[in-house]
């Protein structure tokens, strides 16, 4: 089996594990267009992969076979590297494909949202009163405001001081 051909059945098998991955939808060759490098935004945009996918499959059907990836793979080509001969533009265009597999295949995603949305040190404003310097929770003291019954008013600087001017 080719490098290519290993690619497409990895593509193929992409986000639906029980397909044989003899058969590839629209919405995997998209992206293996779009990983791969096949479609450069440029010469080569979505909307030619969604047509050249359409033009290729059998109609009626959803997917296509590797037969019609590889003519697909034909139609791309000569957009992909313009001025080059057309089975020079296919093997460069397979070489941009061989070896490839898949974006987060297997691999867990990282709970860094999770961790720094957790994280108290990096709390502002009145969330930040809840803890202390140690990033501990404050309890009750934190949530509620405490009454003051000093008799001066809230963030008066001079608290405490009357005795003893007077």
């Amino acid at each position: 089996m080719s490098g290519v051909e290993e690619a497409f059945r990895k593509f193929a098998t992409y986000g639906d594990t029980a397909t044989s991955g003899s058969d590839m939808t629209g919405t995997n060759f998209s992206k293996m267009c779009k990983e791969c490098g096949v479609m450069d935004g440029k010469a080569v945009t979505s909307t030619d992969v969604d047509i050249v996918f359409n033009k290729v499959k059998t109609k009626g059907t959803r997917t296509i076979t590797f037969a019609q990836f590889q003519q697909a793979m034909k139609e791309l080509c000569s957009k992909r590297f313009k001025g080059k001969a057309p089975e020079e533009a296919l093997q460069a265009l397979y070489g941009l494909i061989e070896g490839k597999e898949p974006a987060n295949v297997g691999k867990s995603t990282k709970a860094g949202a999770v961790e720094r949305l957790t994280d108290a040190s990096k709390y502002t404003g009145s969330h930040k009163e809840r803890f202390d310097e140690r990033v501990k929770g404050k309890g009750l003291a934190g949530r509620e405001e405490q009454a003051d019954h000093s008799g001066y008013v809230g963030a008066y600087k001079g608290a405490g001081t009357y005795n003893r001017t007077h």
